[in-house]
């Protein structure tokens, strides 16, 4: 971020919701919009120019698709943030947009209020799970992925954390924020934050939200 300025990339196939989500972010004092993608290849090219903090990235685009963009904007750029745009919450296109690196989702008749916000909380490095969709969203098509299923490498990640990390991935995965793990293990929050940082060491994880994707896969918290 710029002298506390978030700078965001939207990137949608649809003209009237790139101006329209323009106009509500540029409305914000924190918040400029420095670019608007109208594809995943486009997204990409504009994230190499433009270096935004934040791609608003709908996930059903033509050329190259928001899932694919995700992956490669997450592995090109450790900086870049991906909000992932969608029309409803159970769409398995979710789930594998946050496979592939996305700090979390919004509906697309999200408020400007919650548009705003949802923009400060993926750029200050936070994801953005609403608990109960997400948990809905990971049980639902854990189990339909398309990726390698949890094996010994899997087992072998997790072994390596301590019993206390173990059970605060599981709550990371049930959707609790950092307080409220906290004032579920009756500790302090900066030893949660703590832990949060030695399972995403440990596990190779981006943050959050590939932490809860990783706890269901493994099957450290059970789907239903």
């Amino acid at each position: 971020m710029s002298g506390g300025t978030v700078r965001v990339l939207i990137a949608d196939d649809q003209m009237m919701v790139r101006e329209g989500f323009s106009v509500l972010l540029g409305a914000q004092p924190d918040i400029e919009v420095v670019g608007e993608a109208v594809d995943g290849r486009d997204a990409i090219a504009q994230v190499r120019e433009l270096a935004p903090d934040v791609v608003l990235m709908d996930i059903r685009m033509p050329e190259l698709n928001g899932i694919e963009a995700t992956r490669e904007i997450v592995a090109a750029d450790g900086s870049a943030k991906v909000l992932v745009l969608t029309t409803f919450d159970l769409d398995e296109y979710v789930y594998q947009a946050l496979r592939a690196g996305a700090s979390g989702f919004l509906l697309k008749d999200a408020s400007a209020r919650q548009l705003a916000e949802g923009v400060r909380v993926v750029a200050a490095g936070e994801a953005l799970l609403a608990p109960s969709v997400t948990r809905r969203l990971i049980t639902e098509f854990s189990k339909l992925s398309d990726g390698p299923r949890p094996g010994r490498a899997a087992q072998v990640a997790y072994g390596d954390l301590t019993e206390r990390e173990t059970e605060v991935l599981v709550l990371i995965a049930h959707g609790l924020s950092n307080v409220e793990i906290a004032e579920r293990l009756v500790v302090a929050e900066s030893t949660i934050k703590t832990h949060v940082s030695r399972i995403l060491v440990k596990l190779g994880l981006r943050d959050r939200t590939q932490a809860a994707v990783f706890a269901y896969e493994a099957r450290l918290v059970t789907p239903g």
